[in-house]
């Protein structure tokens, strides 16, 4: 499962318009506080578990800024906020995108809400429809205008895709690419999976092949589904594909969107993961993905599925 898709808690909808059992929630609840001026931080313990505050020790803020995760199996309500971190000793702050795998099932669906519904607030002050200011109403999950208009948290779909050549053993090669936003001039240059936003009128099957061949001029086959994320940085939805391409194909690569695009073997993959260096040019060398992001996922699942030892095909990935 890709790691930000893990949650332990029941979300509880039914309750997001009961004001009275939201005030009660409230009182005896645990609270995430996350802080998105500083880019939705959170502070974990020294035993990297979230810090979740009692109702009375956290942050004060208006009870419409109270945002309702929901219920844990104990029955113990969770909400958060969106505020400046408390003081606690011992504890850091830190970003979903840096400890979001090295958290619980519980914590990681705690945090991947909370700071997906406090970027959208935060976002998202004024009606898109009608330019009136908004506030929070149903325990945070939608915005009202004073002319009762609705809005809701927005969440984009997007297709992310590990493209390979379908060969198994170390032999085998899978196309990264280097997105022109990261920049260029570090001693690290980061490779990871093609992707895009799925378009209107879309389906995401349908953005894989267009986005590859928009990204890097290459046609790809045998699309399989292996699974999503939230990813709310804003505020994106990860849909994971895996598709075959024939290495053969020249890599044309849009400079507006890839900066660098290159095929890579199983082996040379495993290496960097194992932490060698490989050259990338320019005095940079090869970096992946955070530990945190669906790419990671989809490029361990290459190099797992295609073993010769366990008689993967290469159309079962």
């Amino acid at each position: 499962m890709p790691p930000l898709a893990r949650s332990t808690l029941d979300r509880v909808a039914h309750h997001r318009r009961d004001l009275e059992w939201l005030a009660a929630a409230w009182s005896r609840s645990r609270v995430l506080v996350v802080d998105t001026v500083t880019g939705g931080r959170a502070l974990v313990d020294e035993d990297g578990a979230l810090v979740l505050f009692d109702a009375k020790e956290a942050p004060e803020v208006e009870a419409d800024q109270r945002m309702l995760l929901g219920v844990e199996p104990d029955g113990t309500p969770v909400f958060a906020i969106d505020a400046p971190l408390p003081e606690q000793p011992g504890a850091r702050a830190v970003n979903l995108r840096d400890v979001g795998h090295l958290l619980s099932d519980r914590d990681a669906g705690l945090f991947t809400a909370a700071a997906a519904l406090a970027q959208w607030h935060a976002g998202h002050p004024y009606s898109s429809s009608t330019g009136l200011p908004t506030t929070a109403a149903e325990g945070g999950w939608t915005r009202v205008d004073e002319a009762g208009g609705q809005s809701w948290p927005r969440t984009d779909p997007a297709m992310i895709v590990l493209v390979h050549d379908g060969v198994p053993g170390p032999s085998g090669r899978c196309l990264l690419g280097n997105n022109a936003a990261w920049g260029s001039g570090h001693e690290v240059r980061r490779f990871s999976c093609l992707a895009g936003y799925v378009e209107p009128g879309e389906s995401a099957e349908a953005a894989v092949v267009r986005e590859v061949v928009e990204e890097v001029g290459v046609a790809v086959r045998t699309i399989e589904y292996q699974g999503s994320q939230a990813w709310p940085f804003p505020g994106s939805l990860m849909l994971g594909f895996c598709a075959v391409a024939d290495p053969a194909q020249p890599v044309q690569v849009d400079p507006t969107e890839i900066a660098h695009a290159r095929w890579f073997t199983r082996e040379e993959i495993a290496a960097v993961l194992a932490g060698e260096v490989l050259d990338a040019g320019d005095g940079a060398r090869v970096g992946l993905p955070p530990a945190s992001s669906i790419a990671l996922y989809l490029i361990n699942r290459w190099l797992s599925r295609h073993d010769p030892e366990t008689g993967s095909k290469p159309e079962e990935l």
